[in-house]
């Protein structure tokens, strides 16, 4: 009893053990069924085989893939896309072109003048120059709590060009490694000492009506919008998402767009199935790894994944050593058994808390206890009682 106590204090006191725990949350997620609820999101492949063109080169493996598409193929979804009147339309790729398509980029820009809420991406970067012009990003007024977590950027790298920049609103599309895994996003990036928002927070507040000056953030806690509707952060900005709420949003190729758009034009029969994008949000992007539109559904559905209170684990650790004085009892086979019919029992339990309620189990402490105790009670000494060894046979009787 008191090997499995001390045992699960080391594994809460121990950070390093949070990776397996992060890596039993990343299981949950990918396994949770959809939640079943309905997003505000179009995401349109723009990118790869949904583009018209099929014979232009890729974009190089070390760009972003936005540059390989043309300034056309990009006014042609703003055109179909605009003939459902969303109300944010978003590009994730940067609009980044050569300048020797100038044709093509004032048709992209005389359609971009139509959009009433466009949204365009750019990189922030370090500079080290201290004479290098500073641009100009507006940032969060009201935040509270320490900065240091922050990915901290003094410059902007890529950007949209700047006919496009004074049509539209600038988001960020950073994915710093040290902030960012498979399931967090990063929401607030720290830029000259000023807090801003990344490119799926920016998309929210266009989507939302609300300005930088509305939003009060603490951080480590809560971002808090208006109408008491918050977005709970880590220390370092970034939201745990919830990728099945993607199941709830509607994805669709660029040549399923135009087809519909068409359709609607011409008041074709079954031309109304996207009409209800109208107040939603329509995310062009080119790569289907990204986390932003997670991030971006996670929110709409308020669907926030919590871990459970820290009383779930005191209850867990007594409830163990409680077991620990008995377990020796059962036979080494019964015990083995009895292990793995707990863990799976644990896993299902956890799928559906974090499917229905969105609070995720940890995975170290409960999974790491039960095993240990029954390693323990397979190497102990056994007692004369136990069930595993032979029955000893009575001596014969003395003649």
């Amino acid at each position: 009893m008191l090997v499995i106590l001390m045992a699960c204090m080391f594994f809460l006191r121990e950070p390093r053990l949070q990776r397996f725990d992060d890596s039993f949350l990343h299981w949950l997620l990918k396994n949770a069924p959809a939640t079943g609820a309905t997003v505000p999101l179009t995401i349109v492949d723009i990118g790869g085989d949904s583009s018209l063109s099929k014979n232009r080169a890729p974009a190089p493996a070390t760009e972003n893939p936005g540059p390989g598409i043309s300034p056309v193929e990009y006014a042609l979804f703003l055109q179909a896309a605009l003939e459902f009147n969303p109300t944010v339309v978003a590009f994730e790729p940067i609009l980044q072109w050569n300048g020797l398509q100038k044709d093509q980029e004032q048709i992209f820009l005389d359609q971009a003048m139509r959009v009433p809420k466009l949204l365009t991406s750019a990189e922030l970067t370090v500079v080290t120059d201290p004479d290098a012009p500073v641009a100009e990003i507006p940032a969060f007024t009201q935040v509270s709590g320490k900065r240091g977590g922050l990915a901290e950027f003094s410059g902007i790298g890529r950007q949209p060009n700047e006919d496009l920049r004074v049509l539209s609103t600038v988001g960020y599309i950073n994915m710093p490694k040290e902030v960012t895994d498979e399931v967090h996003v990063p929401l607030l990036f720290q830029y000259r000492g000023e807090v801003i928002p990344s490119f799926a927070l920016q998309a929210l507040l266009l989507w939302m009506r609300v300005t930088p000056a509305e939003v009060k953030i603490d951080l480590g806690s809560y971002i808090y919008l208006p109408q008491g509707k918050k977005i709970p952060i880590r220390s370092d900005g970034a939201l745990l998402t919830n990728p099945s709420t993607l199941k709830g949003a509607r994805t669709l190729k660029l040549n399923e767009l135009l087809l519909a758009a068409q359709q609607h034009e011409n008041k074709a029969a079954g031309a109304t199935q996207l009409e209800d994008i109208r107040d939603q949000i329509v995310l062009a992007r080119a790569s289907s790894n990204s986390g932003f539109a997670a991030a971006i559904a996670t929110v709409q559905a308020n669907a926030f994944v919590h871990r459970v209170h820290w009383i779930f684990d005191v209850l867990f650790v007594i409830a163990l050593s409680a077991v620990s004085g008995i377990a020796r009892r059962f036979s080494r086979i019964d015990l083995i058994l009895a292990a793995i019919a707990v863990s799976a029992a644990y896993a299902m339990i956890a799928i559906v808390l974090v499917s229905r309620w969105f609070v995720w189990l940890p995975g170290v402490l409960p999974l790491g206890a039960v095993w240990l105790l029954a390693l323990l009670c397979l190497f102990a000494p056994r007692a004369k009682e136990d069930p595993d060894l032979p029955p000893i046979a009575p001596p014969p009787p003395s003649p």
